[in-house]
């Protein structure tokens, strides 16, 4: 298996003042590729830095951080906004989509990035990836925060990325519509795609194949779950609902 992420003494520093704040501290991780990743921890335990450097959001302060091959620790703005748009799939809790516009038209906007010229053939394809082929003309305000959430993996798929990165991606969302998610992901991590996501919940985090908990800055505990909760035997065992997507 290849790695997807390897980082090596990374570390973040934040002057506040007089005060430095070490946010994240010399930090070994690896994940390999087809992983399916929960990173937890308490407020201020370095979790969030430590999603914000592998999303390539931010810059360490020591340390080295490989994506894919690539070490981009030390990488311009305009190499990191590449990276992002090319390698990395960003599904957030509050969905960030642009209002005014159709669900295909959201999706669409990592390929114009990208200059690649039949977006909208490949936008369809992501969406009816998960299960919106009904919905593309909609707008936000016209779909559930379930459908919403949809929309934005079928955006964060749609470039082919090696990586997804999801922060909180359940966090506004019912029992039902999480596990629907949920199975989301894990369709997409059993065809290959490498995730990891940040979350607060033992019960998603559940979902997952390897937890890595931090606390002050550093990796607290990585454990392997032998079996994944199955989203879909959940679903199974939830009524219905009336806008339910995913079969």
């Amino acid at each position: 298996m290849s790695d997807v992420i390897r980082t090596h003494g990374l570390s973040k520093d934040y002057t506040m003042g007089e005060m430095v704040v070490h946010a994240l501290r010399e930090v070994d991780i690896t994940i390999g590729a087809g992983e399916f990743v929960a990173i937890m921890g308490p407020s201020g335990s370095g979790k969030s830095t430590f999603m914000n450097l592998i999303g390539c959001l931010d810059r360490p302060s020591a340390g080295n951080y490989i994506l894919a091959g690539q070490d981009v620790s030390r990488m311009s703005d305009n190499q990191l906004a590449d990276v992002r748009n090319k390698t990395i799939g960003f599904v957030f809790q509050s969905y960030n989509l642009l209002p005014r516009t159709s669900a295909i038209k959201n999706v669409e906007l990592p390929l114009m990035y990208a200059g690649v010229k039949n977006r909208v053939e490949k936008a369809k394809e992501a969406l009816v990836k998960v299960g919106l082929q009904q919905r593309m003309g909609h707008k936000p305000n016209e779909l559930s925060g379930g459908q919403q959430q949809r929309v934005a993996i079928a955006r964060a798929i749609v470039n082919d990325p090696v990586l997804i990165l999801g922060d909180e991606p359940t966090g506004n969302l019912d029992t039902r519509t999480t596990e629907e998610i949920l199975a989301l992901f894990q369709d997409l991590n059993r065809a290959g795609k490498t995730i990891v996501v940040v979350t607060h919940e033992e019960d998603v985090a559940k979902h997952c194949k390897r937890i890595i908990r931090f606390r002050d800055g550093r990796v607290l505990k990585d454990e392997t779950i032998e079996k994944p909760t199955d989203a879909r035997d959940i679903l199974a065992g939830l009524p219905p609902a009336e806008d339910a997507a995913i079969a």
